[in-house]
């Protein structure tokens, strides 16, 4: 009988200290990999036709809430009453709890052309800045309006132990990244960890689109580790208009939030934190 995958591993290890050597057990976070199925409708009429979208190494666990971000936030479902179910795959695969079926309702526009766009896009090899905000703008998003939420800095100082104190996984392995909803006013609504930080954000993302919370215009998103460029299309597709990173953005991170009117925040931590977008949505008190 098959059981679903665990978030954690013990593992024999050798601990070496400068006043001890010892076999100890420890805890490390699992990785595993996830394949994500499309069952789609081609056109009307015609039976389903299913389609792998996605391989991804993640931390078991919320699966189908990454799977249903994952859709999102590259652009491959647009509204909630678009999926029918998502399940596990049944049958005789040895490996059930690692894929994920998502079936789409008739009226769903699944493109999978979309998906060889969507990888250009996101590739990291031979594709400059300007082309991928370029693509974004293609994908049909637009930019943010100035205002709208406001986040005090005394608030944005707390952020890095909020999350630590919210990650159960983390406290255990030490190893794993976490992505959050935050309320203007510091309320944690929602945190997710995995191995990887995208991983984390679909999950978070997921979740609000499963229950039908998107757009997330009035929350902002907080990640344990830096803020890439990928995290920040992913909060855009979201409608997040602030992410907020304790550790450093990349520079196409920050062309993006320039571009978009997203406020963007790197480095927050007890003694301060830099803004390097959007610098109205943050204020001193």
């Amino acid at each position: 009988m098959l059981v679903p995958r665990r978030e954690t591993r013990r593992v024999r290890v050798w601990r070496v200290r400068a006043d001890e050597e010892v076999w100890e057990e420890d805890w490390v976070a699992a990785e595993e990999p996830l394949e994500i199925r499309v069952t789609y409708f081609p056109e009307p009429g015609r039976p389903p036709e299913t389609r792998s979208v996605s391989v991804t190494m993640r931390t078991p666990g919320d699966d189908f809430e990454l799977a249903a971000g994952f859709l999102f936030t590259e652009g491959l479902v647009a509204k909630r009453g678009e999926i029918r179910k998502v399940t596990y795959c049944s049958g005789d695969e040895p490996q059930e709890y690692n894929l994920v079926e998502v079936r789409l309702t008739p009226r769903a526009a699944f493109d999978p052309s979309r998906l060889q766009r969507n990888f250009y896009m996101t590739s990291s090899c031979g594709v400059c800045g300007k082309a991928s905000l370029d693509a974004i703008e293609v994908q049909g998003c637009t930019g943010f309006e100035p205002g709208g939420i406001h986040v005090a800095g005394a608030l944005l100082t707390d952020v890095p132990d909020r999350l630590r104190e919210s990650q159960p996984v983390f406290s255990r392995t030490g190893g794993i990244h976490a992505a959050a909803l935050f309320r203007p006013d510091g309320t944690l609504e929602e945190i997710r960890e995995d191995v990887g930080r995208h991983n984390a954000v679909d999950k978070l993302v997921g979740h609000a689109f499963l229950q039908g919370g998107t757009p997330l215009s009035e929350r902002f998103m907080a990640v344990s580790g830096r803020a890439s460029f990928e995290l920040l299309q992913k909060a855009l597709v979201a409608r997040i208009p602030m992410v907020v990173a304790v550790g450093a953005p990349s520079s196409l991170a920050v062309d993006l939030a320039r571009r978009f009117g997203m406020t963007l925040v790197g480095f927050v931590g007890e003694d301060g934190y830099n803004v390097y977008a959007g610098e109205e949505r943050v204020g001193p008190a």
